[in-house]
């Protein structure tokens, strides 16, 4: 996040578009909150510190055999990111699949009230089936 937020303030508020999936749709959400500025939401996480509370301990790679430690102090970190309400939902466009097998797309739209939102009807966590949607989210970007 530090990175990131080096980056934005690099930026006119006006050109800045963020695009998260997942928990980086989860920090394109604070970080616009931060910023002001536009942002896209693949399937994001919206609670996040709750939901990986359960994988915390030696865990393998998602790609490889490697094992790394999860710890309490990295979910800790996520706490005061949380974005309770987004403040101006012109802002953001949410794209969330009803057949995310990671995250609840309705809990999803939720917390992006009055958000432009596009849902898609099966497809995954990974939005298989991404490349239908780009040519929204590149216009949303340059709006």
């Amino acid at each position: 996040m530090r990175l990131a937020r080096e980056l934005c303030r690099a930026q006119a508020v006006a050109d800045l578009a963020l695009i998260g999936s997942s928990l980086g749709g989860f920090y394109a959400t604070a970080l616009a909150e931060e910023f002001g500025c536009r942002a896209v939401l693949l399937n994001p996480a919206i609670t996040p510190a709750d939901d990986l509370r359960k994988h915390m301990g030696v865990q393998r790679a998602w790609h490889s055999d490697a094992q790394f430690e999860f710890r309490a102090e990295f979910v800790d970190e996520l706490v005061p990111m949380a974005c309770a309400h987004i403040t101006r939902p012109e802002r953001y466009f949410l794209i969330a699949a009803t057949g995310d097998e990671v995250l609840d797309w309705r809990q999803m739209v939720a917390h992006y009230p009055g958000a432009r939102q596009t849902i898609i009807q099966g497809s995954d966590h990974g939005l298989s089936d991404f490349a239908q949607h780009v040519e929204a989210v590149i216009d949303f970007c340059r709006s």
